[in-house]
């Protein structure tokens, strides 16, 4: 248990250390006057800054969050109570009992603090509050129970598909097993492990991810003996069975509960971070544009006066890096010249060889380009050639400025979280560290990670 301890631990320092440079680096943009230097932009970005803030504080407070959802009348209510050891939420034979998210805190043992997250019924809240509450619930999660009382239908199974998009573990509870003989609870355990089977987007699941429990057993009737000889029957209702699931959540938590806390911070901080960039980017579209047509400009202007072929090459090199500096400093987002030259190199090579092309084109007319200016001197018309491969050169420099000016954007946005320390890079730590037998490995396996 050492060694999931301290692997536990790593992985919360590094997503602490992943948020506060996230915070530090935007708390350094108000500073320096980037960000309040345009009030529409802080509006925009004031509620993802917030969750960034508030993600921290989470991870500093060690509480974990488990939801649970499921269709009305299949006890999740129940299942809580019976958790808790106290009929805490109202639970009934009505649906609707339960109207909003309720949240009631649990400590099953030592040190773990455990947030429980009751919600309503997933069918019986109309339309668009259903996905956002749905949505805002799992976001805050870190993992979720999904509970059923039988075979799945198929208003359940969407649900649950839905769910496992959500990148969060999840474990489906079969409830009532009361209500079934052991040779039907058998049969309706075994389709729901096989729910996955076939479909793509979800495998079959694994033992440990699917529990059976009685949370709330029916009444039975019991036979009374008294000593004078009378006979007599009473209702008695058995006491819950959820010792299994209690079991399998503890294993998770002292396992891996700190690492699920910090890879739901990570996602949740990746989710802020992407948000700020693609606002930032919408916001100042305009400008962007302006900005690369200038260096397109700039750069194929150049290119056709300077008449050595070598610094062509070397020029439009600096030309590039220069461009995707400005439009750095334009977004507000961190960027040196190393990281800069690490950008243009994944947007050379993941261009299908376009932009490598140009540097090649833009050589060999260098080269033509170059000969035709020494020689301009001998023959007069050597001039013509000089202008025309000055000319095609100027061309294919501006298109590549243009190309890389658009990939740098499209990777600022969608990099953002991807450097040193970045979210999304961390995520991927965790998860290549995970052992096969946690339910992270399970996560990382319907991520389609490979390592």
């Amino acid at each position: 248990m050492s060694v999931y301890r301290n692997l536990q631990e790593t992985h919360l320092n590094r997503a602490r250390a992943s948020l506060r440079q996230a915070l530090s680096w935007y708390g350094y943009l108000r500073k320096s006057g980037q960000l309040s230097s345009n009030p529409e932009l802080v509006g925009l970005v004031k509620p993802e800054l917030e969750a960034l803030n508030a993600t921290l504080n989470k991870l500093d407070s060690n509480v974990i969050r488990i939801a649970v959802f499921g269709l009305v009348s299949r006890g999740k209510s129940a299942v809580l109570n019976a958790l808790l050891g106290d009929k805490i939420l109202q639970t009934g034979p009505l649906n609707g009992v339960t109207q909003w998210p309720r949240s009631v805190r649990w400590q099953p043992g030592g040190k773990v603090l455990v947030e429980l997250i009751d919600t309503p019924g997933l069918d019986e809240i109309a339309g668009e509050s259903r996905a956002d509450m749905a949505r805002e619930v799992v976001h805050q999660a870190d993992l979720i129970l999904f509970v059923v009382s039988g075979d799945i239908t198929r208003t359940e199974y969407q649900a649950l598909l839905e769910l496992r998009k959500s990148q969060k573990p999840l474990i489906l509870v079969f409830n009532k097993i009361d209500l079934y003989p052991d040779t039907d609870r058998g049969v309706i355990y075994q389709n729901l492990q096989q729910l996955g089977a076939g479909n793509p987007q979800a495998k079959p699941l694994l033992p440990d991810e699917i529990v059976m429990v009685a949370a709330e057993p029916a009444a039975m009737e019991v036979r009374v003996e008294w000593p004078d000889g009378r006979v007599s029957y009473e209702w008695e209702t058995p006491p819950p069975q959820v010792d299994e699931l209690k079991e399998t959540i503890l294993n998770i938590l002292n396992r891996e509960g700190r690492s699920l806390l910090a890879l739901n911070a990570l996602i949740q901080a990746r989710d802020a971070e992407a948000a700020i960039a693609q606002k930032t980017i919408d916001l100042r579209e305009k400008e962007a544009e302006e900005i690369i047509w200038q260096f397109t400009k700039y750069k194929a202007l150049a290119v056709m006066l300077n008449p050595i072929a070598f610094l062509d090459i070397l020029g439009g090199t600096v030309a590039d890096l220069a461009l995707i500096r400005a439009l750095a400093r334009l977004y507000g987002l961190p960027m040196t010249s190393y990281e800069a030259g690490k950008i243009l190199k994944t947007i050379l090579f993941s261009s299908g060889g376009l932009l490598l092309g140009e540097l090649g084109s833009s050589f060999l007319l260098g080269l033509g380009k170059s000969t035709a200016a020494i020689t301009s001197g001998d023959n007069p018309s050597n001039i013509t050639a000089f202008a025309g491969s000055a000319i095609a050169q100027a061309g294919i420099a501006g298109y590549g400025a243009y190309s890389v000016g658009k990939a740098a954007q499209v990777y600022l946005e969608k990099g953002c979280t991807w450097g040193q320390l970045g979210a999304s890079s961390v995520i991927q730590e965790i998860l290549s560290q995970v052992d096969q037998n946690t339910i992270m490995y399970r996560l990382r396996q319907e991520l389609g990670i490979k390592y």
